[in-house]
């Protein structure tokens, strides 16, 4: 699994999160674990572990079988 293909999975959640004043940051990609930073209204929203999980997570596993966990760093 390469960074490229995360992007391009995070390319199609990212609209969503954009347009409620957010965004989403790859930091990286380690044996399965996808580590993201959640940047504007989302690092502070009280609703964001939720997004992360069933959100972001629940996409990326869905596009990339391979990813075990997604983590907000």
């Amino acid at each position: 699994m390469t960074k490229e293909l995360v992007e391009a999975a995070l390319g199609k959640i990212r609209p969503a999160l954009i347009a409620d004043g957010g965004n989403i940051e790859l930091v990286g990609v380690n044996d399965g674990v996808v580590s993201v930073r959640l940047v504007g209204a989302c690092a502070g929203c009280p609703m964001s572990q939720m997004t992360l999980k069933e959100g972001v997570e629940r996409a990326l596993k869905s596009s990339i079988p391979d990813i075990k966990e997604v983590v907000a760093v």
